[in-house]
């Protein structure tokens, strides 16, 4: 039984060393990943060195939302690999209160707004993960109308 775990252990370590040499820059072109608070797969994409597009798809108890962003990253001084960034984009989403609760005469609907973002990305030197902790107001300006200032969270992403 020892045999196996160290068997398993040795393996993983390898495969993380393999993994770590393909990708042992600060850098990175495209990561896929979580975010949590709430639940949300999030892909990030940059288009220019420091320009990226990043696709969020959030679900919850009672339906999801789509965002999509703009982002602009900026190096933090002697951090290698971590940068702030800020930007902007669009959100649409749908939700059911009678999803979870028997009483189906709870509302539903679907919203259509604006999304901003400020935050902190760091990719790990020498491994091929990426970390982000961001917050991400929004208006919706179709539906019901409000502000939301909840949304955002820790993202972490494989890096490719």
């Amino acid at each position: 039984m020892i045999k196996k775990w160290l068997i398993c252990i040795t393996a993983s370590i390898a495969s993380t060393a393999v993994m770590a040499q393909l990708n042992e820059g600060t850098s990175y072109t495209t990561a896929l990943g979580l975010k949590m608070l709430p639940g949300a797969v999030t892909l990030k994409h940059f288009v220019k060195e420091n320009r990226a597009l990043e696709g969020l798809g959030y679900f919850h108890q009672d339906g999801f939302r789509l965002t999509g962003l703009y982002e602009i990253h900026g190096d933090i001084g002697n951090a290698p690999g971590l940068k702030w960034y800020i930007g902007g984009g669009a959100h649409v989403g749908f939700w059911n209160e009678s999803w979870r609760n028997a009483n189906r005469d709870k509302p539903s609907g679907a919203v259509l707004g604006v999304s901003g973002v400020l935050g902190l990305d760091w990719k790990i030197k020498g491994a091929p993960i990426n970390m982000s902790l961001d917050w991400q107001p929004s208006i919706n300006v179709v539906g019901y109308n409000y502000f939301e200032g909840g949304w955002g969270g820790l993202a972490v992403r494989y890096t490719f």
